[in-house]
């Protein structure tokens, strides 16, 4: 069992440092392009930051045979980022993240919670929701949003390029670094995430057998938490250079691909739809999703001025959600 155990924290390890470093580079990317700190938050960063729980989810069903593990992966990632808003809200100072952040978080939130919303209904329909070949109906809708939420978010920020226009201006600071350097350490780190989250689906197996947890505890849980730590290190370093609108964008930029990754789980799977095979345990983590996103939409729209303790009221709210959500799961799943 330590054996296994070291493994994990070994693959966790190596993805925590490669997500550390796309931070800067993304940063690097923001300043060369021109895109802003919030785009590349919410589309490039989110994208490769989700990249553990993309090649996590895809050999969980196709190498190794685990749906689980994918689901609980997928699903469980989306609960961590919303739990790392109250992480920032924590390190933030007196004032509230959800008032440092800007409101147009909201647009993308929301989509979160549609899909969610389809997911959830998924598990629940199961065979009525109907299958193209063996893949879900339920997987193509899930892609139309997808995809429409990228149309609109990326309208919504050309909408939004006066904003930026100070930010533009700014002094470069990376003077030295060329595009093309950037973009090739940047592919460089994200490869290296990649190739850890492989291996992560056989380790999440044996430490379900090992320690008898079931596989959609250690998949929302533990698997989740270690292919989330490019999305934890990424908003933290993001929040530390004060750039909070890429921190928040990460996350919930992350959120939508996560989602995401469960239709194209279902492409790999080839038994039927996926979520035919998913232990119905799993609606619970949507649930809770769902209701922590809209916490955190309240925070965004409200936008208290101070905390009255050391979290704000959302930032609370959410974790409270998260620790409940945990024990439901853990009592379901043993």
């Amino acid at each position: 069992m330590l054996l296994t155990w070291l493994q994990f924290i070994l693959c966790a390890g190596v993805i925590t440092f490669a997500g550390s470093r796309l931070t800067k580079y993304g940063d690097i990317i923001a300043e060369k392009t021109g895109l802003g700190r919030t785009w590349i938050g919410i589309v490039l960063l989110a994208s490769v930051t989700s990249l553990p729980e993309l090649f996590t989810g895809i050999s969980s069903v196709w190498l190794f045979n685990v749906p689980d593990i994918a689901g609980g992966n997928a699903i469980g990632a989306c609960m961590l980022n919303m739990l790392t808003i109250a992480l920032l809200d924590l390190l933030g100072g007196s004032t509230p993240v959800s008032a440092r952040a800007h409101q147009g978080h909201v647009l993308s939130a929301g989509y979160s919670i549609l899909m969610l919303g389809v997911v959830g209904l998924g598990l629940v329909a199961g065979n009525s929701f109907g299958a193209i070949v063996w893949i879900g109906t339920y997987s193509f809708v899930l892609l139309g949003i997808y995809l429409i939420a990228m149309k609109t978010l990326y309208s919504y920020e050309r909408r939004r390029v006066a904003e930026f226009v100070k930010e533009f201006e700014e002094e470069a600071r990376y003077e030295g670094i060329s595009k093309s350097e950037a973009y090739g350490w940047f592919a460089a780190h994200a490869f290296v995430i990649v190739a850890a989250a492989i291996y992560l689906p056989s380790i999440g197996e044996k430490i379900a057998h090992e320690t008898g947890l079931g596989e959609t505890f250690v998949g929302s849980i533990f698997i989740a938490l270690a292919t989330t730590l490019p999305e934890l290190t990424v908003s933290l370093t993001a929040y530390r250079i004060g750039a909070v609108d890429m921190a928040v964008g990460n996350l919930f930029g992350s959120n939508l691909f996560n989602v995401n990754i469960l239709a194209l789980d279902d492409v790999f799977y080839v038994a039927g739809p996926l979520l035919n095979y998913v232990s119905a345990n799993h609606l619970v983590s949507v649930i809770g999703n769902i209701s922590m996103t809209a916490v955190a939409v309240i925070g965004l729209t409200f936008r208290a001025t101070r905390k009255r303790f050391f979290l704000s009221w959302d930032a609370l709210a959410i974790a409270g959600i998260y620790v409940v959500t945990t024990f439901l799961l853990y009592r379901g799943d043993s």
